[in-house]
Formats: structure tokens, C-alpha cells, sequence
């Protein structure tokens, strides 16, 4: 089954303050997200990918470029992995949206939320679902891939591939850079590592 590495992007000043950037252009990585990019570039250096998939977004794009870098292959930009749309609520800060009575159903019954304006939970699933499905078409079973893209994409692809229902999903955690790893076959998934950080020792 090829292995997917699912890295969430770096840190930027949105997740620092915690506001919900979306799908907004211009959102950069900050000076410790550089870093955090640097350092999976390390890291993953010596793995044997054999490709570098991205979400368009800059944070996304500027995280896969230091990697694909240390390991000489292009990055190849793919909007299925593109964060979330968020509608009314980007750009807002997470602390006054939690005050409202709708986030009781994006933390208990994603399964019927949808974002003002924006995205179901269950679009942006089967999207990234579909998304890496195409993608896996492309390849071998003992092969790597690495796809950048961002936390709720790549917890909703968690869920989907090892059957954990819609609405548990936000009990996953995907924080900036940590990088996911999921076997991916004709029968289905396997969650070879959640959330895991940089210092994390991969092996085929």
C-alpha cells in the first residue's frame, strides 16, 4: 500500500493569533514556520518519495518547497487538497466564533454543519477523499508520496479512510507541520502515524 505523508503547513501569523485564515491569499509563513519547514526538509531528505503534492495556498506551497528541494522533485499543485471554505467565518478570530450557538454543531455534528456562505464538512471529505484516491491511481504499492495541506483536510481524511464517523472527527489532532502518515490500498486505509512532529523517525 503506497504511504501518504499528509503534512499540515507551517505556522503563520493566522494560527498564531488564532484566526481562521481559509482560504485568503497572501498568507505567509512566519519566521517560525519557515523554520518548521527547514527542518521536515531535514528530516525527509533521505525518504524515498516520489512525489510532493500541494494545496495552491502560499503557506501550503511554501512549506513543500523546502522539501521537495532536499529531495530534488518539483511541487506539484493540486486544489483538492486546499483548505476548507470557511465563507463568513474567515478571517475571523476562533475565540468570538466559539461564542456562537451554530460551533456547538462543528464540534458535536459536523456531519450537518455548514460554514455561512461556504463548505460542508462532508463536501470538504469527499473532496480530499477523492483527491487522494486520484492521486494513489498514479502510483506503486511500496511508494511514498507527500501531500501539503492543511489541519481540517487532513482530519477529515483520517476519518474517512479508517472509518472513524463524521462527527468524532474533531476529536484528531493535526498541528502546523506535524505530517500524518496513511497506507492507502484498494481495501481501504491504515493510520500509520497521527500528528506526529518533526523529530519523528520515518521508515518506509
Amino acid at each position: 500500500m503506497p504511504l501518504f505523508l499528509l503534512i499540515r503547513h507551517g505556522e503563520n501569523d493566522y494560527v498564531k493569533t488564532g484566526r481562521l485564515a481559509g482560504r485568503l491569499p497572501e498568507v505567509h509563513l512566519n519566521e517560525k514556520g519557515r523554520a518548521q519547514a527547514n527542518l521536515l526538509a531535514e528530516k525527509l531528505a533521505s525518504a524515498p518519495v516520489k512525489a510532493v503534492y500541494s494545496s495552491p495556498l502560499e503557506r501550503a506551497l511554501e512549506t513543500a518547497a523546502p522539501i521537495a528541494a532536499a529531495i530534488n522533485l518539483p511541487v506539484i499543485e493540486n486544489a483538492g487538497l486546499i483548505e476548507m471554505d470557511y465563507g463568513e467565518w474567515q478571517n475571523q478570530k476562533l475565540k468570538g466564533l466559539s461564542r456562537l450557538k451554530i460551533w456547538k454543531l462543528v464540534q458535536a455534528a459536523p456531519s450537518v454543519m455548514r460554514f455561512p456562505s461556504g463548505e460542508r464538512f462532508a463536501e470538504a471529505q469527499m473532496r480530499i477523499a477523492n483527491t487522494l484516491l486520484d492521486i494513489l491511481s498514479c502510483f506503486e504499492p511500496k511508494d511514498v508520496i507527500i501531500c501539503v495541506s492543511h489541519a481540517d483536510p487532513i482530519k477529515l481524511a483520517v476519518a474517512y479512510f479508517i472509518g472513524l464517523p463524521l462527527d468524532m472527527f474533531q476529536r484528531l489532532s493535526v498541528s502546523p507541520a506535524s505530517i500524518t502518515i496513511l497506507a492507502l490500498g484498494e481495501s481501504g486505509g491504515r493510520l500509520v502515524a497521527l500528528n506526529a512532529q518533526a523529530g519523528f523517525d520515518f521508515e518506509p
